[in-house]
């Protein structure tokens, strides 16, 4: 059975940065990903990595977030840098196998966490 617990989040200001865990059990090898839910929108694809360490984002963090994972420690992270208050949202940690690594469809992910609140006050 999967578990995902993220952890990390948090309140900041504009241009400052947070980094994001995601502990994860029974989900060796699997795709995993970020994804962000703002009030009112619906969820949306952060950044996914694939079993062995490809990666892919949204348009809208390239440059600024990295997403990352230590499968020795099970967990998954994401460094947020140059936040700007329209990252302000929950974010969820997800898994799945087989998938589309690259995929930034939440749709299509089948495991999830709780989420963890990112908020960036200007």
């Amino acid at each position: 059975q999967v578990q995902l617990v993220e952890s990390g989040g948090g309140s900041v200001q504009s241009g400052g940065s947070l980094r994001l865990s995601c502990a994860a059990s029974g989900a060796s090898s699997y795709s995993m990903g970020w994804f962000r839910r703002a009030p009112g929108k619906e969820r949306e694809g952060v950044a996914t990595i694939s079993s062995d360490g490809k990666t892919t984002y949204t348009d809208s963090v390239k440059g600024r977030f990295t997403i990352s994972r230590d499968d020795a420690k099970n967990t998954l992270y994401l460094q947020m840098d140059r936040l700007k208050p329209e990252d302000t949202a929950m974010y969820y940690c997800a898994a799945d196998s087989p998938i589309a690594w690259w995929d930034l469809n939440y749709m299509n992910w089948n495991y999830w966490g709780q989420g963890t609140q990112v908020t960036v006050s200007s």
